[in-house]
């Protein structure tokens, strides 16, 4: 009979182990939701890329659109870790007292080169948001991890703003949720003209006309603190 010891060894074995199988297969999902659009993508497909059976996706997912939100839960987390690297980096040689339109645009172009994105996001993200509206069985899981999503960035944002003097004219949620769709519009219209850099991932980082347009924008939605 195994000792506690033992069991606890086997039981970080297997927590390992599963660990290993769903990123493997978020990975998988990632490739073939961007490849095929997520409403074509099968699980067969998914299994496949990823090497392994039917049964060992089951064991994690129950169904693909589960999958699709461990991927946008992984993808998110990356983005927040970049935006809390640039708060570090960038905020404490920002000086508020000097605060200009042209200053606010070039905090707001640094942002936006570390953030960057990516082409397969943005094409799933666009694909998976169709496959909701199409479909009133997904839409209220989206809406509901949209609407997370944008309240955390929100949130952050906002924190940010108030460290170095300033602060969003309107409810921060409803200045995130426009910067959001401006930036989203912005990355779209980058991959139509195949404005992309790093052909190999195919990412678009800092797309033109997020570069043109947010900085503006968000002069516009932020005012000093009393």
């Amino acid at each position: 009979m195994p000792t506690e010891v033992e069991s606890a060894e086997t039981a970080q074995v297997e927590s390992a182990r599963r660990r290993k199988t769903r990123d493997r297969l978020i990975d998988a999902a990632y490739e073939v939701f961007a490849e095929t659009g997520v409403h074509a993508a099968s699980v067969e497909m998914i299994t496949e890329r990823a090497g392994f059976t039917r049964g060992a996706f089951y064991s994690n997912f129950d169904t693909k659109e589960e999958l699709f939100f461990a991927l946008a839960e992984r993808e998110n987390r990356l983005r927040f870790e970049r935006l809390q690297e640039g708060v570090d980096a960038i905020l404490p040689e920002f000086d508020p007292t000097a605060l200009t339109e042209e200053t606010l645009s070039d905090l707001v172009t640094q942002f936006l080169v570390l953030q960057g994105d990516d082409r397969r996001w943005c094409l799933v993200q666009s694909e998976f948001k169709l496959l909701a509206m199409r479909d009133a069985a997904v839409a209220a899981s989206y809406l509901a991890y949209q609407n997370g999503f944008l309240k955390q960035l929100a949130d952050r944002i906002d924190a940010a703003l108030h460290s170095v003097g300033l602060r969003f004219t309107v409810d921060p949620l409803a200045a995130v949720r426009i910067i959001v769709n401006v930036y989203e519009s912005a990355m779209q219209e980058a991959i139509l003209e195949g404005s992309t850099a790093g052909s190999d991932a195919g990412s678009v980082s800092a797309p033109p006309l997020a570069r043109d347009t947010l900085p503006g924008l968000v002069h516009a939605l932020t005012e000093p603190l009393d």
